[in-house]
């Protein structure tokens, strides 16, 4: 035995959650049930060694939990009935793979948008409700709320474990991808700590997705979403070198997975083919594959982007959306077209104090040849920036600009 690994835990937690739900029901004592568990694990692997089976050791400290707790919070006759009933000493194991039906729970129609994802990236993805409140701009205590009410909405909605029929599968389907889509971006380019990457996170977001396509072959926009993150992460070993952020103009396309751009052509390829009116991850998917199918950074055909970009913001309008674009417009019509466009984000709520487009800024500044602008932006991005590899990036790029003007 070894000690704890993260990828051990972050791929167990929707198989646990699951045994538990299925067994017990009451989904939101099974999710405490289940976070004690990993705190049990992360005190106990490192000292005692991570077991064979991870997600029996789990799933029997988390059923123990469960039954007492329903043994403390019900009546005493109840109590007494379901613990002659309920006897967790050696609970069943059953490692059935819950995690598409547990992503289709959390997404229940009497919660808002933000609650189903808030509620999802906990329980199936994991996060800790720190790491989801910086995803959604809002403070630990507020995002802790959200959380605790999602859960007591399913709990008093009395929702079954198992899938809705039609058509309130596919509009809960949609915000399973939006689920996925923040948990990989939350891996790929984590917002705090000392990391760039979060491996775990990524990997399920391409599992989960994966499964959901396996699930539903012709849903076009979990096809375009799966062939995203694929393109995505196939840029993941040349993003970083020592431990400085890689731009994408600047990585060794040699690194990039041949077999990953590859698959995530296909995927995008066929659904474009055939799907009359494109939904925003499969925009995102073909700008992905316009970059990835460049033989070089000067040879990406920053055209077709821009035009993709001007698609994505009509379907699915959002300021990091314009952002991207407009660094991408500075490619074609140079850098002032593009700061023109960052200009009209100057007042937006979400973005005005976020330090990726005060880097932006500065990017295109200093392409414009605007010097002491340029490093005043980098500073700001720098010191606004929660994650310490994105921060040492822009401090390292105003430290450059910084030495040109001795």
């Amino acid at each position: 035995m070894t000690g704890l690994r993260t990828e051990d835990v972050s791929a167990s937690v929707p198989v646990v959650l699951g045994a538990l739900v299925r067994r017990y029901g009451h989904f939101d004592l099974a999710e405490d049930a289940v976070q004690e568990a990993l705190v049990a694990a992360a005190r106990q692997w490192p000292e005692h060694g991570r077991p064979d089976d991870p997600a029996a050791w789990l799933i029997r400290v988390a059923s123990r939990r469960l039954v007492d707790a329903l043994r403390r919070d019900e009546a005493r006759e109840l109590r007494e009935r379901r613990s002659r009933q309920l006897d967790a000493s050696e609970p069943e194991v059953d490692a059935t793979d819950d995690s598409l039906t547990l992503l289709v729970l959390c997404a229940q129609p009497g919660l808002t948008t933000a609650s189903q994802l808030a509620l999802t990236l906990r329980a199936v993805g994991g996060l800790a409700t720190a790491e989801i409140a910086r995803a959604f701009f809002v403070s630990e205590a507020t995002m802790a709320q959200r959380i605790s009410r999602a859960k007591a909405t399913i709990r008093t909605s009395g929702a079954r474990f198992d899938l809705p029929a039609e058509p309130e599968l596919s509009a809960r389907i949609a915000t399973v991808r939006q689920v996925l889509y923040v948990m990989y971006t939350e891996g790929h380019f984590a917002s705090a700590g000392r990391v760039l990457q979060r491996r775990n996170l990524t990997d399920e977001a391409i599992r989960l997705a994966r499964l959901l396509h396996e699930a539903r072959p012709d849903d076009a926009e979990s096809a375009g979403l799966l062939a995203l993150l694929l393109l995505t992460d196939a840029r993941r070993g040349a993003r970083t070198r020592a431990d400085d952020l890689v731009p994408l103009d600047e990585q060794d396309r040699s690194q990039w997975n041949p077999e990953l751009i590859a698959e995530g052509a296909r995927l995008i390829e066929a659904t474009l083919a055939t799907t009359p009116q494109l939904g925003p991850y499969q925009l995102q998917a073909a700008i992905a594959a316009v970059h990835d199918e460049a033989p070089s950074a000067a040879a990406t055909d920053w055209v077709e982007i821009v035009a993709l970009y001007d698609l994505l913001e009509a379907v699915a309008p959002n300021p990091m959306t314009t952002l991207n674009k407009a660094v991408a417009l500075a490619e074609v019509h140079g850098p002032a077209a593009g700061l023109a466009i960052l200009d009209t984000l100057a007042d937006d709520p979400h973005l005005a104090g976020h330090h990726r487009l005060a880097a932006a800024r500065g990017f295109l500044l200093e392409r414009n040849g605007e010097i002491d602008e340029a490093l005043d932006a980098y500073r700001a991005a720098a010191r606004r920036a929660t994650s310490q590899v994105e921060r040492r990036h822009l401090e390292r790029r105003a430290c450059r600009l910084g030495a040109l003007q001795r």
